[in-house]
């Protein structure tokens, strides 16, 4: 089971869709068994992905569970998966967020269940895939086959601009990809004949038929880099997120804030970072502007805005700017510390999202003039989005500070740009910001007297809604607790791509950190 424990991953869900899709010729069909099909399969799927944690598959190039088996052959094309410890947690949130997405639209969804439970398994076929692919174009098929199953779930089951949404979505997307084929392309023919992560490289590595620093690596990394920052998104690449988030259903809006945006950093490190030192080198100045910049628009905008949703969507433009950030600090603690926000981001703005969808469908309107007092008739509920919006904006104690701390001290030591100090507290400003919106909207939503009197007569959360929530508010304070848990995972993975963008060179090491206070008690 081990040797093929990713492919069951991702077959998994795909086998609930056709298990979904046969139920509807049955006699004894009936529309909520759809449901508990989807909930069933996904929860299968993340007991399965809990047994990535244990190891003990076999290991290649830093890489376990691998499978790598022939596919195409005429191009030399094969089915390559594996996971290491970048992929291991975006897998794990992936197969956590699916059955909880699937709960979340229990009552919220009544047309047409059968479809969109059965693109919901697939997207998660898809996701799943895509952070596995040890193969150029099994990577890219993945990728694109997750663009599909979300722009039914906007286009179908979304807002009133639902259309003008996915078509947006989708082609914003759709023209980044294109771009990033015409690179895996040229790769093939670069490494030889052949589509392998790990050949191609190696054989990139070697220096020797792709110049590094050359203006081919140079195109090669706008190639990939246009495809993955459209998809993180990175400022000015961000105008389809606000619109995608704000019409998408509940569960689309957890999926795409919680894992989609998440292939567009995984991207950036997997292969603008590993593949392309040099160039990334040589753009990183303008790619930390152009995050910084995310950063406190995103905040900024969010501030303003009258919709709750739109709120959230925008404070992912700023969140995942950090996210960017880190990772082109190329330090040890700026990576680890971008990889750590990828997974709180997940979870936190993922549980924002869902906690706007629960007021949503008790109101029908997220305009947060529309609410008041919510605390007085709703206060698990409030208590709960509290103890989320807490989380986001980066309390200690709760996940979102130690990424954000990583990241911020990561970029301070930074010597991929001339003066770090200055990006570093420029990115700061971006936490205050996200204090001062999450903090006035839980004001004007949470607290104070009831305005509107419909809002006395909400009820609170029930115990599907809460237990739905449970483990991502239990996540939120284990992983701002114990981060080693996670950072030890992943930091053979990431340092292996950090050897390869930036030469050994002091500053930013958590190691170094340690020995620096050492030395300080010894001192003393």
């Amino acid at each position: 089971m081990q040797q093929y424990l990713i492919t069951i991953l991702i077959l998994l869900p795909t086998l609930g869709a056709v298990a979904a899709i046969g139920h509807n010729f049955a006699a004894y069909k009936r529309e909520t068994h759809y449901r508990w099909i989807a909930l069933a399969f996904s929860v299968l799927t993340f007991a399965l992905s809990l047994l990535l944690l244990g190891g003990g598959g076999n290991t290649k190039d830093g890489f376990q569970f691998v499978q790598n088996d022939p596919w195409i052959n005429a191009i030399n094309a094969r089915y390559h998966v594996g996971v290491d410890g970048i992929s291991l947690w975006l897998v794990l949130l992936t197969t956590l967020l699916v059955p909880i997405s699937i709960l979340s639209s229990w009552t919220a969804v009544t047309k047409r269940t059968l479809s969109y439970y059965v693109f919901l398994l697939i997207l998660e076929s898809a996701m799943i895939g895509v952070f596995v692919s040890l193969d150029l174009l099994v990577f890219y098929l993945f990728f694109e086959a997750s663009l599909v199953p979300m722009f039914f779930l906007i286009g179908i089951w979304g807002g009133k601009e639902r259309i003008y949404a996915a078509t947006k979505f989708f082609i914003y997307t759709a023209v980044g990809s294109l771009l990033m084929l015409a690179g895996i392309i040229a790769l093939y023919f670069i490494a030889g004949g052949t589509f392998d992560y790990v050949t191609t490289l190696n054989v990139l590595k070697e220096g020797v038929k792709l110049q590094p620093g050359s203006q081919t690596e140079a195109l090669l990394f706008l190639a990939f880099a246009f495809a993955f920052c459209i998809k993180v998104p990175l400022f000015p690449f961000h105008t389809w997120l606000p619109d995608a988030h704000t019409e998408a259903p509940t569960a689309g809006s957890v999926i795409l804030a919680g894992v989609l945006l998440k292939m567009g950093t995984y991207g950036l490190l997997r292969f603008c970072i590993a593949f392309f030192p040099a160039s990334a080198r040589s753009f990183a100045p303008l790619i930390i502007t152009l995050a910084v910049i995310g950063i406190i628009y995103g905040a900024l905008v969010a501030m303003v805005q009258p919709d709750v949703k739109r709120l959230v969507a925008y404070s992912s433009v700023s969140h995942m700017g950090f996210v960017v950030l880190g990772l082109f600090s190329f330090t040890e603690m700026g990576m680890q510390g971008a990889l750590y926000q990828m997974l709180n981001h997940g979870v936190s703005t993922g549980a924002l999202f869902l906690f706007v969808g629960m007021i949503y469908e008790r109101r029908h309107t997220r305009l947060i003039s529309d609410y008041g007092g919510l605390a007085n008739s709703m206060p698990w509920f409030s208590a709960f989005f509290v103890i989320a919006a807490l989380s986001s904006m980066g309390l200690p104690l709760l996940n979102g500070f130690i990424g954000e701390f990583l990241i911020m001290i990561g970029t301070w030591t930074s010597q991929a740009i001339t003066w770090p100090w200055i990006a570093t507290m420029l990115a700061g400003t971006g936490v205050i910001w996200a204090a001062v919106y999450l903090l006035w909207m839980l004001q004007r939503v949470v607290f104070g007297r009831i305005t509107n009197p419909e809002n006395a007569l909400l009820k609170d959360l029930n115990a599907r809604e809460i237990g739905l929530l449970i483990p991502l508010l239990l996540l939120m304070l284990f992983m701002g607790v114990y981060p080693q848990t996670f950072l030890d995972r992943s930091r053979a993975s990431v340092a292996l791509v950090r050897d390869r963008v930036v030469a050994p060179q002091r500053g930013g090491t958590i190691a170094e950190t340690k020995a620096s206070e050492s030395s300080i008690v010894n001192r003393k």
